[in-house]
């Protein structure tokens, strides 16, 4: 057996040698790793070698050449773009110089720089010398997008892609390009190779929505739009068309919950903020929610007067709120609006006996009503036909009535309106059995059926 005094020697020998590799673990983990050391040191000696020789000689062409690859590999862009100007300069008189790479270099500097003038120019140049290079191609396609000269970055993008088929970004702008020049079928195919390989790209989903919607595919448009209502920046722009879309199909609670959705982003362009709100108000009038929709128009009125037609929404609305007839008259359920027309008709000749025959709805159009009237004095077959519009009539609209006159073989026609005539239809309608009773009139015969309760 060894003596107690050796192995405790041994052991204290173990502990200083333990305790040795710790530290160099230590010192080598918080130093990096040998590579990183390396590329550091090397990068730094690049440099410092440089700069020594850029102050004995400040057209050192390898030296600006060394400078100027080290700022691109490790993309300081500015430093990159000061030097690469630097070398170009240098080009006439020094033919070692690779002037293709320091012009691309320079542009594509420029183009992280957002010097989008400067990075046209050098990338256009090596466009002229080179057709086959896809930083190039890419590159320009994507100012020329930029530029809005889509046919242009279509060529570039194009070849861009034949190049490197699966490069996201050239999809993506190649994509847009073809939705601005109508395309809406090749930019929906190229989007969604973009949207697939990255499924996060919003506006690439956006422009494909937009794609959808404009070829006729609005159920595809819709679930994209709605998908994207609650992104802080397409947010808003993408629950104004879901709800335009649910306005079309008469959806109207749906798309007033669109609207505000789009309202309650923090981040909203106040014309985009304008659009919301106006169409908001629109939804509730079309809900019959007349309280809900005044307060909107009336703050959209107040920021723009002259924003489209909301002068004469607001007047609408509120003339609509504080009539109750009027309002079952131009937006009421259709059954509601049938009813008032029946008491309209009933009502209408005094002393008269009245038998409705006959009832036709066309569509939130108008609706006819037939009907026997016999007095002490005549007796006659009318027919009622009720405009749902406070627009103005036109002629062709009294030309169909007529001839409608005819197919019932009615011997007279009343056409109400709330709104106006225009002035072919009231020439037309001068030498033809055919009243015609405009807003004043018609308020004048629902101000008497509220009186009569």
């Amino acid at each position: 057996m060894l003596a107690l005094p050796v192995l405790i020697g041994l052991l204290i020998v173990g502990i200083l040698v333990l305790l040795g590799l710790s530290i160099m673990v230590v010192r080598w983990t918080s130093s990096g790793s040998p590579g990183k050391r390396r590329k550091q040191r090397d990068r730094n000696t690049i440099i410092k070698d440089a700069n020594r020789k850029l102050s004995q000689n400040p057209k050192d062409t390898g030296a600006l050449s060394d400078l100027a690859e080290v700022y691109y590999k490790d993309r300081e862009w500015e430093k990159a773009y000061s030097t690469y100007t630097a070398l170009m300069q240098l080009v006439p008189t020094s033919p070692e110089l690779d002037d293709f790479t320091i012009t691309l270099r320079r542009g594509l500097s420029a183009l992280h720089l957002k010097k989008w003038t400067e990075a046209y120019k050098d990338l256009s140049v090596c466009r002229n010398s080179k057709q086959d290079v896809f930083e190039v191609n890419h590159n320009l396609g994507y100012l020329e997008f930029r530029r809005k000269r889509y046919e242009r970055a279509v060529a570039l993008l194009k070849q861009a892609s034949e190049q490197q088929p699966e490069h996201t970004d050239t999809l993506r702008y190649l994509g847009q390009s073809l939705y601005r020049m109508k395309e809406y079928k090749a930019a929906g195919s190229v989007l969604k190779r973009a949207v697939e390989q990255a499924p996060g790209d919003k506006e690439s989903m956006f422009v494909l929505g937009q794609c959808a919607f404009e070829l006729g595919q609005q159920e595809q448009a819709l679930r994209t739009f709605t998908h994207l209502r609650g992104d802080p920046v397409l947010g808003p722009s993408a629950a104004l068309r879901s709800g335009s879309i649910r306005m079309q199909h008469r959806r109207y609670k749906d798309a007033i919950m669109d609207f505000q959705i789009g309202l309650r982003h923090e981040q909203i362009a106040p014309e985009l903020s304008l659009e919301l709100k106006y169409r908001l108000a629109a939804a509730h009038s079309k809900n019959q929610e007349l309280d809900q929709a005044l307060p909107l128009l009336r703050e959209v009125y107040s920021v723009a007067p002259s924003y489209k037609d909301v002068a004469a929404q607001l007047s609408q609305v509120e003339e609509l709120n504080s009539n109750r007839h009027l309002q079952t008259y131009l937006i009421g359920a259709s059954s509601d609006f049938v009813t008032l027309c029946r008491r309209i008709v009933s009502n209408y000749f005094k002393k008269a006996h009245i038998k409705v025959t006959d009832i036709h709805v066309e569509g939130n159009e108008y609706a006819d009503i037939l009907a026997e009237v016999e007095t002490s004095s005549w007796e006659d077959l009318i027919l009622f036909r009720f405009m749902r519009t406070n627009g103005a009539v036109g002629e062709l609209m009294l030309r169909d009535f007529h001839t409608r006159i005819k197919d019932v073989k009615a011997g007279r026609g009343l056409c109400l309106s709330a709104g106006t005539y225009t002035e072919g239809a009231q020439a037309f309608v001068e030498a033809r059995l055919i009243d015609l009773l405009g807003k004043d009139e018609l308020n004048k015969i629902l101000e008497r059926l509220a009186a009569r309760g």
